[in-house]
């Protein structure tokens, strides 16, 4: 069998596995022990969880089973052909120290730095979002949810695409993506009550941190839906990190816009109280001219209410002066929306982390063992990636 393996092409998992290092767990979970209860590898013991989330296998049961029943994937994993494998009892055990170390978030870094080198991600727009993920453990009642204890689960609700109410008790996974690549860049998990919008600004920082680890360029624009509508998120995006937050503007119950704004894109309203023309932007300014001499209106005063010149009235904005209201590109151009339209990209990282590597299956308690199975899950995400555009590089050669 194993002669017959070499001779075969490698397997999906062994394209995988060359692009992780698993040096940094190994030696994390080396400190206590050097070996399981049984003996058995600690790298190997890792390939096996990342291996899980590949395969997208729901349980540890049935992961035994398919380290039992298939030779061929127990020796990818690191087993060998036919020798004993782990228990779910092992299994469980390592996974409980596996959530006690921050190795598997060092993996991941290491993996964006590769994916950098590739050129697969050089983030210009970044886009974050939150998923709900259901408890394993048992839903509690309101009264019984501890909830000055952010390690536990709570209930949470939002409206769906129909405007349904949906509520579930369990978590919220917090993702930053890279648009281009749809790449997680970093991540986090709250109890399900927990707002959308705190989550930001900690993500945005996580995210800096990272491509400045990895000496990759910082996102010009970080895309948000209309949850996270705050003053502090565009503040902090602008003056902090030197980028512009693209996120719809959330009327809140207001009845109008602020003072000298004809709408809530931040278009500025002329003396006569027309909606002036968006003229492009340059240099750090949004530039609007006089709508009566641009054809949009017939203002009753003419050009010559608000300016002696032939070319009208101008007026520029910088979103400095108020960065909820004012962006570059302004709210509402095609540009904008165009920028905006790349948040979608998030939600089809959430899918692929669903649907291909188990995340709508979680079956461990507690906080920290939750984000390791979603750490695992992007990390077999990632390494997919590099190893998909290694091959296609590979083939292309090849044909050259």
């Amino acid at each position: 069998m194993k002669d017959l393996f070499e001779l075969e092409e490698k397997t999906k998992l062994e394209l995988i596995f060359e692009n992780i290092d698993l040096t940094p767990v190994v030696k994390s979970l080396s400190n206590n022990s050097k070996k399981g209860p049984k003996g058995y590898n600690i790298r190997s013991i890792i390939r096996t969880f990342i291996a899980q989330r590949i395969e997208n296998i729901p349980t540890r049961a049935a992961l035994v089973r398919r380290l039992k029943s298939d030779p061929i994937f127990s020796h990818v994993c690191g087993f060998g052909f036919f020798s004993k494998v782990p228990s779910e009892a092992t299994l469980s055990r390592y996974f409980n120290k596996l959530s006690e170390s921050d190795s598997l978030e060092t993996i991941l870094h290491d993996l964006l730095d590769k994916a950098h080198e590739m050129e697969i991600i050089n983030p210009e727009t970044a886009a974050i979002d939150a998923s709900k993920l259901k408890s394993y453990e048992r839903a509690k009642p309101q009264s019984q949810v501890d909830k000055d204890n952010p390690n536990t689960p709570d209930w949470g609700s939002k409206l769906d695409s129909h405007r349904n109410k949906i509520t579930w008790f369990g978590w919220k996974v917090h993702l930053a993506v890279d648009t281009t690549s749809e790449l997680p860049l970093a991540i986090s998990i709250t109890p399900a009550n927990k707002s959308d919008g705190d989550e930001a600004l900690p993500l945005v920082q996580k995210v800096s941190q990272i491509l400045t680890g990895i000496k990759c360029k910082q996102p010009d624009f970080w895309t948000m839906d209309s949850a996270y509508d705050r003053e502090n998120i565009y503040e902090d995006i602008l003056f902090d990190y030197n980028a512009q937050a693209i996120i719809p503007i959330n009327p809140r119950n207001s009845k109008q816009p602020p003072a000298g704004y004809y709408d809530y894109k931040g278009t500025p309203v002329c003396s006569a109280g027309h909606k002036m023309v968006y003229w492009g932007h340059y240099n750090g300014d949004n530039k609007f001219r006089c709508p009566h001499v641009c054809g949009k209106v017939d203002c009753v005063h003419g050009s010559a209410w608000c300016s002696d010149s032939n070319y009208g009235s101008v007026t520029k904005t910088r979103p400095k002066q108020n960065p909820r209201y004012i962006s570059i590109p302004h709210r509402g151009s095609s540009t904008w929306e165009d920028i905006y339209n790349e948040r979608t990209s998030v939600e089809r990282t959430f899918s692929r982390l669903k649907e291909n590597l188990g995340l709508k299956n979680v079956r461990v308690k507690g906080k920290k063992k939750v984000k390791t199975h979603i750490l695992l899950s992007s990390i077999g995400l990632i390494a997919a990636k590099i190893s998909t555009v290694k091959v296609n590089n590979q083939k292309q050669e090849q044909v050259a």
